[in-house]
């Protein structure tokens, strides 16, 4: 394939300075080192990680599309062999490289979950290059300020996604400053094709460069972003190490193997999808299934038709299955041994309900781009009541937990007032850690405040009450950021969430405080109600007080939703609740 004229200059001006390492690493070299004589980190790399799996596995199923990929792209559904996809991934590279992507270059994709996606993070780490990711529902607002951020060289997409014409949204977002590359159909002239055997010349130019890297676990790998729920997106860069590190524990609780068949509905492109579903897959081996956007029948089929073991699905659909018989009917789960879950209060009953009544096991699963990691897995947490609404407490003492991550992470419970560390059963302060799991820092002139406390912890932002035999468990309460203050008294909205989402007419909740000129706020209920039910807010007190819930606590108001806004790895954007009130 002819360099166009742009990427031509970068690959010549690239090619004389192409071994002096270019990266962009995470953390301080004495952590890494640490972390390495620890065993905390290992030497491999990701891209080795896969190389791995290609060798020990050619020929087994690896990776498969979303079924309704056609709909979306205009692109066929495959399914690919880890020998096939590393077949795509060596001509995808050979492309980026034959137009100037190098070690330490940035580029930006914007991709469905898809082969495509696996397939180019695969491609652009073994040129050395970064990824960062971006949801697919982005436009020009949201892309525009990820390509100023982080300076990228490129934007990976696809020609088309539904009605919209990717590569051309893009195409004018790059300006000309930045390469625009497109996966087909509808492949813009002015985008450079991906997807297509890439002629010998250019793979072997490519199977060159390999050896002149000098690459280390430090690397930067991915720009995440965080979700931009409460203020504009900050980018979180992460190396293999710390990658590595968050998806082996998840590993761990999962229990992924070689023959696990494991579904993705989150998007793959933060936390939720790399985490969850894409590393530990790395990791064990076994056939990913891709899926996108989530579609219920689709998702249903897809499990039915792959025998998938592990899924992912939002405490909001746990609830909706078991509410919704009819919905339930069209699902075949006999092949489901594990479901991961998180982002909201999960319901106990409704944990429950999953393993005693399916035979499926729900895990409580807290996690963040920068780091946080905490599992609350089933061989640790046998009842599921209390895993629903419990998670490992990695700190207590005497306490051994299956994930090795635990006993490498050390977390405190800090007193949003005094600045106290929580040591009494009962007590609540802000989450705080620090280990191998845990990111360097944001990406400069993304973020205004620093992360880490005076010891190096992470300050999460999130509250936890310290309960459990020894306090070796960990409650969430809320956000620091999104308690509401009434009269002076503290409410967390996702205590109250948790508590109404047992009520049996109602489908998904959120709670938001609204301003009050004499008590400061007050607490109001948007609620989505089950399919053919009635809420009233006197049924939502009623709930509330049967449970003796304090009366600061109780919604004030009710709006009825027919959905709640959520962004596009299913956080909930409480701004635009309360811009309605």
């Amino acid at each position: 394939m002819a360099e166009s004229h742009t990427a031509a200059t970068r690959s010549n001006s690239r090619r004389a300075t192409a071994t002096c390492h270019p990266v962009h690493p995470c953390h301080p070299e004495e952590t890494v080192r640490a972390y390495l004589e620890r065993g905390w980190w290992e030497d491999e790399t990701i891209p080795a990680l896969f190389r791995r799996r290609v060798t020990e596995t050619p020929d087994a199923s690896a990776l498969t599309d979303p079924a309704n990929l056609e709909a979306l792209t205009g692109a066929v559904p495959r399914t690919l062999t880890w020998q096939g996809l590393d077949n795509h991934v060596i001509d995808i590279a050979a492309v980026l490289f034959a137009q100037g992507i190098r070690q330490g270059d940035t580029v930006a994709v914007l991709l469905p979950n898809s082969i495509a996606l696996t397939a180019t993070y695969l491609a652009l780490w073994r040129l050395g290059a970064v990824a960062t990711p971006m949801p697919a529902s982005y436009r020009r607002h949201e892309i525009s300020g990820i390509i100023a951020a982080t300076e990228a060289d490129a934007i990976v997409t696809a020609g088309a996604l539904a009605e919209r014409e990717l590569a051309q949204e893009a195409l004018a977002v790059a300006d000309g400053h930045a390469v625009v590359f497109a996966f087909g159909p509808n492949i813009p002239d002015k985008a450079v094709a991906l997807g297509d055997p890439a002629d010998s010349q250019s793979r072997s130019r490519m199977r060159d460069y390999e050896p002149t890297l000098r690459v280390t676990v430090n690397d930067r790998v991915t720009v995440c972003w965080t979700s931009g729920t409460e203020a504009a997106p900050k980018g979180i860069p992460r190396c293999h190490g710390d990658w590595l590190a968050v998806a082996r524990s998840v590993q761990d609780g999962l229990g992924i193997t070689p023959e696990s068949v494991v579904l993705n509905p989150f998007p793959m492109v933060n936390m939720a999808g790399f985490a969850g579903a894409f590393l530990p897959w790395l990791l064990a081996g076994g056939h990913l299934i891709q899926h996108h956007p989530l579609d219920l029948p689709v998702f249903f089929r897809q499990i039915a038709e792959y025998r998938v073991t592990h899924t992912s699905m939002p405490p909001a659909l746990l609830t909706m299955l078991l509410q919704n018989e009819s919905l339930r009917a069209q699902a075949d789960l006999t092949s489901l041994h594990t479901v991961g879950s998180g982002g909201a209060p999960l319901p106990p009953p409704v944990v429950r309900r999953w393993q005693e009544e399916l035979g499926i096991h729900v895990l409580n699963f807290f996690g963040s781009n920068e780091g946080v990691s905490l599992l609350g897995a089933p061989a640790d947490i046998p009842d599921p009541t209390v895993r629903a609404q419990h998670l490992p407490h990695y700190g207590a003492p005497g306490v051994e937990w299956s994930t090795g991550l635990a006993a490498r992470t050390a977390v405190k419970l800090v007193d949003v007032v005094t600045g106290e560390t929580v040591t009494e059963l009962g007590g609540r302060g802000e989450l705080r850690l620090r280990g191998p799991a845990v990111f360097g820092g944001y990406l400069p002139g993304t973020a205004t405040a620093e992360p880490f406390d005076e010891e190096g912890f992470l300050c999460s932002g999130d509250v936890f009450e310290l309960c459990g035999e020894d306090g070796r468990y960990l409650r969430f309460v809320d956000r620091v950021k999104e308690i509401i203050i009434r009269g002076g008294m503290n409410i967390a909205p996702a205590e109250i969430e948790g508590l109404l989402s047992d009520h049996p007419s109602v489908a998904d909740v959120a709670v938001v405080g609204y301003p009050d000129e004499v008590l400061g706020e007050k607490c109001c209920a948007f609620i989505v109600p089950a399919p053919g039910a009635t809420v009233t807010l006197d049924d939502l007190v009623a709930h509330l007080r049967a449970r003796e819930v304090a009366s600061f606590k109780l919604p004030e108001r009710l709006e009825i939703v027919e959905s709640l806004p959520r962004n596009p790895v299913g956080k909930l954007l409480r701004r635009e609740l309360r811009d309605q009130l």
